[in-house]
């Protein structure tokens, strides 16, 4: 196992000890690759409203409505010939620039949204694809930090448009919702021009459509079991089809992983000649309090510590974002290979205070305090009920929560039993939607029946919740949170009043 760097942080000691319990047989993987390493040493980009023109708004409409009649994003068949087509007749516009690609199961969007602050607040021009969206579609394309205008998507869509339907006419299926909605990202990445793009997958790794580029920095977010009938039953297998994003002499960011999923994805490293750099080895979080708004944090990078970096988000998974953010911008800009100072920490500080992230811990509402967050797996709900607990102090907190069918909803409502005295059970406008007789059936048997209430309409949902909060009087402390789906989020937020 490779060594760290001579440091005398005996908190940084303690982040190595108390790592992800480590089988031996990483030893022999970590033997053959190399760690990346020194030796020595307000919110932007918010969710848009619709467009303010009728002729705008109806001509997305349209766009929306041609996207919406292709395969969705859940129906998949594994293979990127279609998308490598696509990008044949368009000349291969996602090898106009450099990309960092990211993927994981939780965090993939909060971390390319710290990315590409970290990259903008050094004078970068960027693009960020990301998904899902919250409750614009141009959201899912941003250039220097912000969506991309709707006028702009539409004509990104118009000038595409020809060749997807040239596509179509070749392969055995249409090209995909996601899989134009990629194309569209890449076009307009190249047409900007973007200096380096930040790229999160849809859907695993290997036969995602985002993965026709070839990324210098390849970023893994923590994985568990999420999408197991497509990509896997164990953490292992799914982790399999994630590497496939680590391409040939890459620099991987690896999040702190479960066993098993380590050792897939530093095989692949060996196999590509990859350099690695580990969450917990490598670099990480060193220190964390909780403050006014967010949190305040001493970050070890590739370069060195970054003391007090502000960041206005809630929960220590955020804290570890911000990490595997940092470290994936170092790698990019050579920090650890070709340069062995850290980056300057007063831009590092700049951008780190200027994140957001709509949806994730959100507070759209006061008195009382309503949040949104957009958990819809076990993991991110067990991480969203620790932030909670720890960043409000809710003397009773009511939750909001309609989910996909598709997700875990029992490992869900789990998780957040623990911190919801009622939980109002709905469903959000999507065909995913899971029933919601279904999703209180399960309720019930979790929270059980004097605790579960039933609103079919979200706006109906949100009211009883704020009522429920509400009961204890104006000043003890009621709270609501929204959650289980980023489509629940969405709609939440529109009927909240923002966007």
């Amino acid at each position: 196992m490779s060594e760290l760097p001579p440091d005398d942080s005996d908190s940084f000691d303690e982040i190595v000890a108390n790592e992800t319990e480590r089988d031996p047989d990483l030893a022999v993987i970590e033997a053959g690759s190399r760690t990346l390493r020194t030796q020595g040493g307000a919110p932007q980009g918010d969710v848009p409203a619709r467009p303010a023109d009728p002729e705008v708004d109806k001509a997305l409409r349209a766009v929306e409505a041609e996207l919406a009649g292709r395969w969705g994003e859940t129906k998949l068949e594994p293979s990127v010939s279609r998308i490598s087509a696509l990008m044949d007749v368009l000349g291969e516009p996602q090898r106009a620039y450099p990309s960092i690609h990211i993927t994981g199961t939780n965090g993939k969007t909060s971390t390319a949204r710290m990315i590409e602050a970290l990259l903008r607040a050094f004078e970068l021009r960027t693009g960020r694809y990301t998904s899902p969206h919250v409750q614009s579609i141009t959201e899912r394309i941003s250039l220097d930090g912000e969506p991309i205008p709707a006028e702009r998507f539409i004509e990104t869509y118009e000038d595409i448009k020809p060749y997807v339907e040239m596509v179509d006419t070749q392969q055995e299926y249409r090209l995909s919702f996601f899989e134009v909605l990629t194309g569209m990202a890449y076009a307009a990445f190249a047409d900007a021009p973007v200096d380096v793009a930040v790229v999160e997958v849809g859907m695993g790794g290997s036969w995602d459509a985002t993965n026709v580029i070839e990324a210098d920095v390849a970023v893994v977010t923590p994985i568990d079991l999420d999408h197991t009938d497509r990509l896997g039953e164990t953490h292992g297998e799914i982790a399999t089809e994630k590497s496939g994003i680590i391409k040939q002499d890459a620099t991987v960011i690896l999040a702190q992983q479960p066993v098993d999923a380590a050792q897939v994805l530093l095989k692949k490293a060996v196999e590509v000649d990859a350099t690695v750099a580990r969450e917990g080895l490598e670099f990480g979080v060193v220190a964390r309090n909780v403050a006014v708004g967010g949190q305040l944090m001493t970050l070890r990078g590739l370069g060195g510590e970054y003391e007090e970096v502000y960041l206005p988000l809630h929960g220590a998974y955020q804290a570890h974002n911000a990490a595997v953010a940092l470290a994936a911008v170092e790698a990019f800009f050579g920090v650890g290979a070709a340069r062995a100072d850290r980056l300057d920490i007063e831009t590092v500080r700049k951008a780190f205070a200027e994140v957001s992230s709509p949806g994730r811990l959100e507070v759209v509402r006061r008195s009382p305090t309503v949040v949104l967050d957009a958990a819809h797996n076990p993991a991110g709900a067990r991480a969203t009920a620790e932030a909670v607990g720890e960043a409000f102090d809710f003397s009773r907190l009511i939750g909001v929560v309609g989910a996909s069918g598709d997700k875990n909803v029992r490992g869900l409502l789990e998780a957040f039993e623990p911190i919801f005295a009622e939980v109002v059970i709905t469903q959000n406008s999507s065909h995913r939607a899971m029933d919601v007789d279904e999703l209180a059936g399960i309720a019930v048997e979790i929270f059980g029946d004097d605790r579960v209430q039933v609103e079919p309409r979200l706006d109906d949902a949100l009211e009883a919740a704020i009522t429920l909060a509400e009961e204890e009087g104006e000043f003890a402390g009621g709270g609501v949170l929204v959650t289980g789906s980023v489509i629940t989020v969405g709609e939440a937020r529109l009927l909240l009043g923002r966007g």
